[in-house]
């Protein structure tokens, strides 16, 4: 069997896992709209481990569906999320679209966390209701490090108490909490970068991403030998860094996702590749 033969036979395995294995937590900027872009890029490496240094979501890897993948993101509790899905994840926890009952689990949540006690599946589970059921789907943090997003007013939301769904879908994936520079990648790896993109407010965790971030991510993705695929706001500084360091560029237009002032018109964003065939369609 050839390669493009087995790329969409995978690619059909994919979409008929997707319609049954949904991204577990909202993602502000979640690509899911993307994965289409992706996917044709992806085909012809299918083989390779997927890499992600800002796993977000999930959105991507359960989107392409690949046999092996780290996923990293900074936020330790999505990734303890993750970690307890791979394990079965099933919880009694009540799931109330309450604003009271919210601000106590919230405020359970953070105790929880500041005891150090961050690490178990009922944590996960909190974390779980938290993001369903938070406004907007954010996850955003203080700088003291405690989840702070108020409740969200839905008028209903979808909960789920099992998850044993996501186990086989997820066992050959590893996952970490860390700098996306402490992330050890081998020189076959497929890299997907999605950081918090240039120009917008990046609070979502404690640590923030900043200018000198953006640079000193696109230097560490340039130095990769194996293929590499990074999507950001298409500002003209994101865009003169990576062109200066060989990537090529596509722009998209990318629907906005969340807005303080409501404004739900499209964004520009920028798609770099190093190291990939160029098959824009």
């Amino acid at each position: 069997m050839d390669t493009a033969t087995r790329a969409i036979i995978s690619n059909d395995i994919a979409l008929s896992i997707r319609e049954r294995i949904r991204p577990p937590l909202k993602w502000a900027g979640g690509k899911g709209w993307l994965v289409s872009h992706l996917r044709t890029l992806w085909a012809e490496h299918s083989h390779r481990r997927l890499v992600e240094p800002f796993c977000g979501g999930l959105a991507v890897a359960l989107g392409l569906m690949p046999e092996h993948a780290l996923l990293n993101d900074i936020n330790p509790h999505s990734i303890n999320l993750y970690r307890q899905l791979q394990a079965g994840l099933r919880t009694e926890l009540s799931l109330r679209n309450e604003a009271d009952y919210y601000y106590e689990r919230r405020k359970e949540f953070n105790a929880l966390v500041a005891e150090g006690k961050a690490d178990s599946s009922h944590v996960a589970a909190l974390f779980y209701y938290l993001n369903r059921t938070a406004y907007n789907g954010l996850c955003r943090f203080n700088k003291t490090g405690k989840f702070n997003v108020p409740f969200g007013k839905y008028a209903t939301i979808k909960y789920k108490k099992d998850f044993a769904a996501y186990q086989q879908v997820l066992k050959g994936w590893e996952f970490s909490a860390v700098d996306f520079q402490d992330v050890t990648i081998q020189p076959e790896d497929f890299v997907y970068a999605d950081p918090p993109y240039d120009g917008v407010f990046s609070q979502y965790t404690k640590e923030g991403f900043s200018w000198d971030d953006q640079e000193r991510l696109a230097m560490w993705l340039a130095l990769h030998p194996g293929p590499v695929v990074v999507s950001n706001r298409a500002t003209e500084r994101i865009r003169a860094l990576y062109k200066k360091l060989g990537f090529k560029l596509q722009l998209l237009e990318a629907p906005r996702r969340i807005s303080c002032t409501g404004d739900r018109t499209k964004a520009r964003e920028v798609l770099a590749t190093r190291n990939i065939k160029h098959v824009w369609t």
